[in-house]
């Protein structure tokens, strides 16, 4: 639901590898963004009413997803396609955080587009900093990759977490991802990706910069 910019993107995507793909939009303008070789339905409606969404297949959808640019819309037509339709697989994208919080607890996977837009931001302007790789739709928690201080090489990876009061969520070692265990030490060129509170990112990176004979 949704043929803005976002939802135009997807539904081609999903079209070019294959699958095929119904997309809703009030504005019968809007699908001149799909491009001539899109060949899935479009269909003009509201995305959360009955008919409409019976016209787009619904009871044949493995998935959906509500994309257009008013959050209640997009929440609304997420639980219809979900608790009426059964749809297992369902997203809406939540532009207010506080909101999107609300949502995941009835068990609807949201994208807070403020907080995503606001880390890709931050990665292009301090390329250096700690800066989120992920967040929690409320952008309460967040998984960083951990710059850390050369003298923890060798060191059991739980003493890193305990002195920064984080979690180690996977380690990239040689290229490739390694889930931790409580036997796993830090070894050279290790990337430590671990899961913090976002608001305590600027005390964590002051404090992984610290030796650990200073820290501990």
């Amino acid at each position: 639901m949704g043929c803005g910019r976002v939802g135009s993107g997807l539904a081609r995507a999903l079209s070019r590898a294959g699958h095929s793909v119904a997309i809703i939009d009030q504005d019968p303008v809007s699908f001149r963004r799909l491009g001539p070789d899109f060949h899935g339905q479009q269909i003009r409606g509201v995305g959360f009413d009955r008919d409409t969404l019976l016209e787009a297949r619904i009871r044949e959808a493995d998935a959906f997803a509500a994309v257009s640019s008013g959050d209640n819309s997009n929440i609304i037509a997420a639980r219809v396609a979900r608790e009426q339709f059964g749809v297992t697989n369902v997203v809406a994208r939540i532009y207010d955080p506080k909101r999107a919080q609300v949502y995941e607890r009835l068990g609807i996977p949201t994208v807070a587009t403020v907080p995503w837009t606001t880390d890709r931001l931050l990665r292009a302007i301090i390329p250096d900093g700690l800066i989120s790789e992920w967040r929690d739709p409320s952008g309460t928690v967040t998984i960083v990759n951990l710059p850390y201080h050369r003298e923890w090489i060798g060191r059991p990876l739980t003493e890193l977490e305990d002195a920064l009061g984080v979690r180690a969520a996977f380690v990239v070692r040689f290229g490739n991802g390694v889930l931790p265990t409580p036997e796993t030490v830090i070894q050279e060129g290790d990337l430590v990706y671990a899961a913090a509170l976002s608001h305590q990112t600027n005390e964590i990176a002051q404090m992984a910069a610290i030796s650990p004979s200073e820290g501990i």
